[in-house]
């Protein structure tokens, strides 16, 4: 039997970029903002805090083909989210 796509994988990425963690880091343009000038100097180009976003979910991806669990997906898809929101607020 197939299984059937879990709709509360998405809920879960949500509750977490829209309630908690948002409330400790502040929106993910500020908070990935942040890291990106972290980032750009460690790296010697400019990061933006959409590309944090989109780098933050590929490690999701990596530890998901290393060892494949719900939480790397809900925390991939709460990272596109925050690209989302980054993307819409710049």
């Amino acid at each position: 039997m197939k299984a059937k796509i879990d709709k509360t994988i998405t809920e879960d990425a949500y509750d977490l970029v829209s309630t908690d963690r948002n409330l400790d880091y502040g929106h993910p343009l500020d908070d990935f903002t942040k890291t990106a000038k972290f980032w750009s100097v460690v790296l010697d180009t400019e990061v933006t805090a959409a590309q944090v976003a989109l780098c933050l979910s590929l490690v999701k991806y990596s530890r998901e083909l290393n060892k494949p669990k719900r939480d790397n997906i809900v925390d991939a898809i709460g990272y596109l989210l925050t690209y989302d929101a980054v993307i819409h607020s710049e």
